[in-house]
């Protein structure tokens, strides 16, 4: 699997940005760590789901003439961008509930919404539904293994960029796409790396999975600020993370909102609650980083600035 992703680093590297490390002293002091944020808030469409759609619409073959995916945001834009490279169409399924920024995003960027209820169920229909009508090909939110291989190039990037092997690696949760590529990454190029996964104490399926050893639903109705990690794993994110994966760890919403202020605060830049998950496990003291290098991948800065998360 890491040639997936080795084959993904070539594939996209014209059309994605290779994003920066940022540095934060005051929060190495406090934290008694070396942090490594990996800006994937500086990505193509504003999120690490740029990797994942640009690799996968890049890897279909000659004939193509559209494709379609359901998705809460961040992937619906990606898709469409991607799509775009290859002057092919895009139709994306997103739930009544997506953010109004992610959903203006996704259509500037040319993609066709059609809206459906708030659960997976819903979505996964309507997707369908629009396979079935158009003819074009599903690109999932991160049940595929190209989309996987995309999102594994973020990891390669943070290891081989940062000052010095890295003790550790934190990655936010949802469908586990990101968790998955950050996964096959690591154990190829940096094997001694701990990966732990973080997701919000209400949309706990990974963590629950990850100790019973059984894939969980996401339990209904899901009300966490991270909306961005809302969507329950799929069986091949599931598997790879019970093999690979050291921990898997879950984090209040006050500790959502208060970590997400500290990146803004500290950092000087903009990035959506989802982000905010890992530096909430060390803020919340639920993963020891005393003494170690860790590497976080802020995974998008797609906010809705009408509704910041402690104006709300």
């Amino acid at each position: 699997m890491i040639a997936d992703v080795e084959e993904a680093c070539g594939r996209i590297a014209p059309h994605v940005h290779r994003t920066p490390i940022l540095r934060s002293r005051s929060l190495d002091r406090q934290t008694g760590a070396e942090l490594l944020f990996k800006c994937e808030n500086f990505q193509k469409t504003g999120s690490f789901k740029a990797r994942g759609a640009t690799n996968a619409v890049l890897a279909l073959p000659s004939g193509v003439r559209a494709v379609a995916t359901h998705s809460s945001g961040n992937h619906a834009a990606a898709l469409a961008h991607a799509a775009a490279l290859r002057g092919l169409a895009a139709h994306v399924v997103m739930p009544e509930t997506a953010a109004a920024a992610k959903r203006a995003a996704a259509e500037a960027y040319g993609a066709t919404i059609v809206s459906c209820a708030p659960t997976l169920a819903a979505r996964e229909e309507a997707a369908g539904r629009i396979v079935a009508e158009t003819g074009a090909t599903l690109v999932p939110p991160f049940d595929d293994p190209a989309v996987v291989a995309g999102q594994g190039t973020a990891a390669v990037e943070l290891i081989a960029d940062a000052p010095g092997p890295l003790d550790l690696l934190l990655v936010p949760v949802g469908g586990g796409g990101l968790l998955a590529g950050t996964l096959i990454a690591t154990a190829a190029h940096a094997p001694r790396a701990a990966v732990i996964g973080v997701e919000p104490e209400t949309a706990d399926d990974a963590a629950r999975g990850f100790r019973t050893r059984m894939l969980q639903p996401q339990v209904l109705p899901v009300t966490t600020i991270a909306d961005g990690v809302t969507t329950a794993m799929s069986p091949m994110t599931f598997e790879i993370m019970c093999w690979l994966a050291r921990d898997i760890v879950t984090v209040s919403e006050a500790a959502i909102v208060a970590a997400t202020r500290t990146i803004w605060e500290r950092l000087k830049i903009v990035v959506e609650p989802s982000c905010a998950l890992p530096l909430a496990a060390i803020l919340e003291r639920k993963v020891d980083v005393a003494g170690r290098r860790v590497g976080i991948i802020l995974t998008g800065g797609n906010v809705d600035l009408d509704r910041l998360p402690w104006n709300s």
